[in-house]
């Protein structure tokens, strides 16, 4: 009966481990199935968001203009004919300009009416006109067509922003402008732009007279502030840690403490900024130098850590051949081992700069949300960074701001982009095999 019952039994074993194996199977094709289908949707997800922004802000690129004929009255420009850059600089361009729009529309009498027909175009439309006049003095005395910019809610209304069909009493063009931009457009004298302020102005109150370009150069001076105290100090602490400090209690304590503040919440390092920088020190507010300071100190340990690992990676036997032919352990150190790790240590530290760019609540914290109008023109001139400009511009009533949040969430993700790409591409060019 043992004989008998010995294959039956053993049949039904190798079944079971059939059985099992076909399972286990299963449940890792699920396994990779649920992998990959939450890999699609965070990528469907993130789509989506870098879609809807792109949708919102592609229009930030360009600006409504108007062409304007123009009389450059010689008696408001140059009223000696000195032909000084001077007083050209400082005549009512804008004035002009309101004397071209009542004479296109001279129907136009009541003082509230003309208040919206000036309205139309920007206020800032006459500094196209005095840079026209600028790069050519020559015009003056003559009637010239002058393409000048809207404002923002006519830009609002051409881009398809404002809805026509609505009620005159729910939209913020009414029906009598409507009517003076389409005879603008009727003969050929509406037209979108390029958006070369949006490049190269700082902030403004007026949509239309809004760029980064204060913001740009806030932020890279702020992270100019950031490298130069964060680079060496940071390398050359975690050449310490790793090569040279006593394995202790104190170097454990150091080494946690370094680990913690990694995870420290960024606007804590803001208010040691507000309460040490400008509160012991009186160093300016709102200043990219406080505001590379207080960054350095929260990129600092992401700096360090990423130098540690990339110390590890270099295999003893370099350090040991090294000894073997007689150099000592700086030589070691700065000779071999650095050398080899700096493509580690350099992909950490534009991550880590990354970061900090796109940092906004320690900036908060010590002032650098001001208006700032003015282009900075060094670390102690008050200043914003490209992350609070969006805030900024985030919180702004006016429509014609959204479309410049997005535009400018769209400069910041390029420059995000490109300082992780070339964090890749040098991990890929210098790392080697061991």
């Amino acid at each position: 009966m043992t004989d008998s019952t010995a294959p039956a039994a053993a049949l039904r074993r190798a079944d079971l481990s059939e059985e099992r194996l076909k399972r286990r199977y299963a449940a890792e094709k699920r396994f990779r199935a649920y992998g990959l289908a939450a890999i699609f949707a965070a990528l469907a997800i993130l789509g989506i968001l870098i879609g809807t922004i792109v949708w919102n802000g592609h229009t930030a690129f360009v600006q409504t203009h108007i062409a304007m004929p123009v009389y450059l009255d010689p008696e408001i420009i140059d009223p000696q004919g000195s032909n000084d850059a001077t007083v050209i600089q400082r005549a009512d361009y804008q004035g002009l300009l309101k004397t071209s729009l009542r004479e296109r529309f001279p129907e136009v009498t009541g003082r509230r009416d003309r208040i919206k027909l000036y309205g139309i175009l920007s206020n800032g439309a006459g500094f196209d006109v005095r840079d026209r006049v600028l790069a050519d003095p020559s015009i003056i005395g003559t009637t010239q067509t002058i393409w000048v910019k809207s404002s923002d809610d006519i830009d609002s209304l051409v881009k398809g922003y404002i809805d026509r069909d609505l009620p005159e009493g729910d939209r913020r063009v009414k029906d009598n402008e409507i009517v003076w931009i389409d005879s603008f457009a009727a003969d050929g004298g509406v037209d979108t732009k390029f958006n070369t302020t949006f490049f190269t102005a700082g902030d403004s109150r007026e949509p239309e007279q809004a760029g980064i370009w204060g913001a740009v150069v806030g932020s890279f001076f702020t992270l100019l502030i950031t490298l130069v105290l964060t680079f060496p100090v940071g390398v050359l602490s975690a050449v310490y840690l790793e090569e040279f400090a006593p394995k202790n209690r104190w170097t454990d304590l150091i080494e946690v403490n370094i680990n913690n503040l990694a995870a420290v919440p960024s606007i804590i390092f803001g208010l040691l900024g507000l309460a040490v920088f400008l509160g012991v020190f009186g160093f300016p507010r709102s200043a990219p130098l406080v505001g590379g300071m207080v960054l350095a100190l929260m990129t600092l340990p992401t700096i360090i850590i990423a130098s540690r690992a990339a110390l590890k990676a270099v295999p003893p036997s370099i350090r040991e051949a090294a000894l073997g032919v007689g150099a000592s352990r700086l030589q070691v150190v700065t000779h071999h081992v650095l050398p080899l790790a700096m493509p580690g240590v350099l992909t950490g530290t534009i991550i880590g700069m990354a970061q900090a760019l796109g940092e906004t609540a320690p900036l908060l914290m010590i002032g650098m949300v001001a208006f700032i109008v003015d282009i900075p023109g060094g670390v102690t001139d008050p200043a914003t960074v490209l992350p609070v400009q969006i805030f900024l511009w985030a919180d702004a009533p006016e429509r014609a701001f959204v479309e410049k949040t997005n535009g400018a969430i769209m400069v910041l993700l390029g420059f995000l982009i490109l300082m992780n790409a070339l964090a890749v591409l040098l991990r890929k060019r210098f790392e080697r095999q061991w």
